[in-house]
């Protein structure tokens, strides 16, 4: 998968792991990201998926943290929240909201299977031991899984994780070098200033 990493996203790490502002940090990503991929929803389905993302990224948020303590570097902990995700919309049809291609779903969940087996995490239960509250439901689209269109899906980033870095610089593998976090302003981290983030922080 191909993601993004800048400031932004070392301030919104630190902010997450830390007491209290964590819980501050964790509900604007959630916002953050349902903002993000309810706009990308089919015409008239946005509403009827809010409750269902917003309860399931806030789950994902407790992955990414297991995922930092597990060892992985923060650019695959969030990759790994971003295939949870993606294996979601997968299940559901919702292929207009997917950032990887159906036929790379297997890979995503391959490459980090030794993490999601731990969790009890699978394609078809792409939370896991995660699901740690009540996930509303909401209506599926499977028709659209038989003739996918994923107009905001990358193909070709199944391997491993690309990172993008502020410079535009593409980097295979999420080892980039991290900054300390005495060097680390947690008021740029999302929700801790007067700007959303919005996709800067997201991918």
């Amino acid at each position: 998968m191909k993601i993004r990493q800048n400031v932004r996203h070392w301030a919104t790490k630190k902010g997450l792991t830390m007491p209290v502002v964590g819980d501050i940090v964790t509900e604007k990503m959630v916002d953050l990201h349902v903002n993000v991929f309810g706009k990308r929803a089919a015409e008239g389905r946005r509403a009827e998926r809010e409750a269902h993302m917003a309860a399931f990224f806030e789950c994902t948020f407790d992955t990414y943290l297991a995922a930092l303590d597990y060892g992985y570097p923060e650019a695959e902990a969030r990759e790994i929240t971003h295939a949870q995700a993606n294996f979601d919309f997968y299940n559901h049809g919702w292929t207009e909201m997917m950032e990887i291609t159906t036929d790379e779903v297997e890979a995503h969940y391959d490459r980090y299977a030794d993490f999601f087996e731990q969790y009890d995490i699978t394609i078809a239960d792409p939370l896991g031991d995660f699901r740690t509250r009540e996930i509303p439901d909401a209506p599926s689209t499977p028709e659209k899984l038989a003739d996918p269109e994923h107009p905001h899906a990358e193909g070709g980033f199944a391997d491993d994780v690309y990172v993008e870095g502020p410079d535009g610089e593409l980097v295979v593998g999420g080892n980039a070098t991290e900054p300390d976090d005495d060097e680390v302003d947690v008021e740029s981290a999302v929700g801790m200033d007067d700007t959303d983030g919005d996709e800067e922080a997201r991918a």
